[in-house]
């Protein structure tokens, strides 16, 4: 099955070998992203939860060029350098999502690119 590229300038470019999404038939993967400003690519400035607030829209931006939407998005991860932090991420998420919830995995790490708190990564699933 043909593999489509997704990219928009509405979300931060890619930082190396890899697309922001890749579509096979109605399933779209979502790279992972980070609390990048599409503009800068540098990190936001602010607290946790203006992070986690960039790193769902630039998961929505890319949802969106794919011609879906985070409602869309069938399995979420969440990597966290603190685990802290998971609160804060189901209240900001109650924002973006509403129910049924995409299935979902959260994961303490002790990294991320750019010196990151928080990137997540998605698979969602189009209705053709």
């Amino acid at each position: 099955m043909p593999r489509k590229v997704i990219q928009t300038d509405r979300a931060p470019q890619a930082i190396g070998t890899y697309s922001q999404a890749v579509q096979v038939g109605g399933t779209v993967y979502l790279s992972g992203q980070i609390p990048l400003d599409p503009d800068t690519m540098e990190l936001v400035d602010g607290n946790m939860e203006g992070q986690i607030r960039r790193v769902f829209d630039n998961l929505t931006a890319v949802a969106q060029a794919a011609g879906g939407s985070l409602a869309d998005i069938a399995k979420l991860n969440i990597f966290l350098t603190d685990l802290r932090h998971f609160p804060l991420v189901n209240q900001v998420m109650a924002e973006y999502f509403e129910a049924p919830y995409p299935a979902r995995a959260a994961v303490g790490v002790a990294q991320l690119p750019k010196g990151a708190n928080v990137e997540m990564d998605a698979v969602l699933v189009l209705n053709q």
